[in-house]
């Protein structure tokens, strides 16, 4: 289907690392209008707060004649698609997020459009194309072998495919989410043709490997997106907002492109859950908005529902006033003196980034530094601890603490074994591998590190 709010922001973080934030002001750019030479702005796209996928019949006509042009005509379906919007309590006042013309194609507005512009809006632009196209089309093979042993029965299975036509594949692949899997397995082309039912199979080998039981991992702005829209919480124009309040306002922080809740967060998430079950209940929300739109609808009365809300509200805030604790997050200090003042004690604090050390005559100090966080690793280079580090853009890095005397930094995890050719350092190339810095040999992470510590690696 075309883009809505909720999966327009999910897909631009997934495909361009955009937070959701930074996706609906480029986007607001984008519908606003941008200069194509004449002096006059024209709107690219259409508006970009809808959870519609609703496309009007014009835009489709002109799709389709683009389609058929360019591609031929196996690639359009007889009738134009049709989607069904799955967000509860969706509002179709507006159509899905599309271009404004099929025609104004990403590689003719290239030249008056920034980097980041150009990329959204090609993303748009593929995606409404593709959504007027026929479905791709897959041939798929499933090899079942059954064996059994002295005590057990147990099924083989490969599975492969490959694509026999294109179809929307031509313009757009979807990328995939981090809960989703390859539907068709892996490549035909690895699996014998030749076999028969009934065949019989040699075993030559077995390769056991052994996984970990991973907790689910933590939210990124697409996958919490993706379930505020899932549990009807919101509307397409409070997503991002919402989003930015939570970092603003110390609850979460982003790391690695995921959220974690900061101890400010947890105090206040659990304070709220004791003083408040109903409000921050997640069918609340959705059982608001529902009322809300009734009340739009005039077919339910703005003063009842205020009522029903409001009386056992208040109530709940005058017990709140009294019984709940008044909780200070604990000074975690690091036991230095500011060396700005030099009468204060510094201390951890956290940030809408992470922590940091401040002197703890805050306010009227406000000497700063980053807070180094040690990996329990020399450097290599002058015995200093290594710390991780991050850019102005977040991503993380490896450095020594001593900088800038010592200028050693890596981009990969250093591990806590020496590598077994040249004592020199390794560092994880991915899951399964480590590098040396010096010798540049390549080893097995299980042949260097024992199990345990390559699972903790892994997570």
């Amino acid at each position: 289907a075309p883009y809505t709010t909720s999966t327009l922001q999910q897909e631009a973080s997934r495909r361009l690392r955009f937070t959701a934030r930074r996706t609906m002001a480029i986007a607001q750019q984008l519908y606003e209008g941008i200069d194509l030479g004449d002096g006059q702005p024209m709107g690219l796209i259409t508006y970009m707060r809808t959870d519609s996928t609703n496309v009007s019949e014009l835009a489709q006509k002109e799709a389709r004649n683009y389609i058929i042009e360019t591609h031929g005509e196996k690639f359009v379906p007889e009738q134009a698609p049709k989607f069904k919007t799955k967000a509860k309590g969706a509002q179709e006042a507006h159509e899905a997020v599309r271009p404004t013309s099929a025609l104004r194609t990403p590689k003719a507005m290239k030249e008056f459009l920034t980097r980041d512009q150009y990329r959204l809006y090609q993303m748009i632009w593929q995606r409404f194309i593709a959504s007027q196209m026929t479905p791709a089309i897959y041939d798929t093979l499933q090899v079942n072998i059954l064996g059994e042993s002295a005590v057990h029965q147990y099924k083989l299975r490969a599975t492969g495919s490959a694509v026999r036509f294109l179809g929307y594949l031509a313009v757009y692949e979807e990328t995939k989410g981090e809960y989703e899997k390859e539907e068709n397995g892996g490549d035909i082309a690895n699996i014998p043709t030749e076999l028969e039912e009934g065949q019989k199979q040699k075993l030559i080998e077995v390769l056991p490997d052994q996984h970990f039981t991973q907790p689910p991992p933590r939210f990124s702005e697409a996958t919490l997106v993706k379930v505020l829209e899932e549990y009807g919480i919101g509307r397409p124009s409070t997503y991002a907002p919402t989003l930015s309040t939570l970092q603003n306002r110390g609850y979460v922080y982003r790391e690695a492109r995921r959220l974690h809740p900061t101890e400010t967060g947890v105090i206040v998430n659990d304070l709220l859950i004791v003083h408040f079950p109903n409000i921050v209940d997640v069918g609340f929300t959705a059982s608001m908005e529902k009322d809300l739109d009734r009340i739009a609808q005039d077919s339910k009365d703005w003063v009842e529902v205020i009522r029903d809300f409001y009386h056992p509200f208040a109530a709940q805030i005058e017990k709140a006033n009294i019984e709940m604790p008044e909780v200070k997050a604990e000074p975690e200090y690091i036991g230095r003196e500011c060396p700005t003042c030099e009468q204060g004690q510094l201390q951890i604090r956290w940030g809408r980034y992470g922590k940091f050390i401040s002197c703890e005559r805050f306010p009227d100090c406000r000497h700063t530094e980053p807070f180094l966080e040690k990996i329990g690793i020399s450097c290599p280079k002058c015995d200093g601890d290594i710390v991780k580090r991050r850019t102005r853009k977040g991503r993380i890095f490896y450095g020594c603490s001593n900088y800038p005397e010592c200028d050693f930094t890596s981009w990969k995890r250093p591990l806590a074994v020496p590598c077994p050719n040249c004592q020199g350092m390794l560092v994880a190339a991915n899951k399964n591998h480590a590098n040396c810095l010096s010798c540049e040999e390549s080893f097995l992470l299980d042949e260097v590190m024992p199990q345990e510590a390559v699972a903790a690696e892994a997570e």
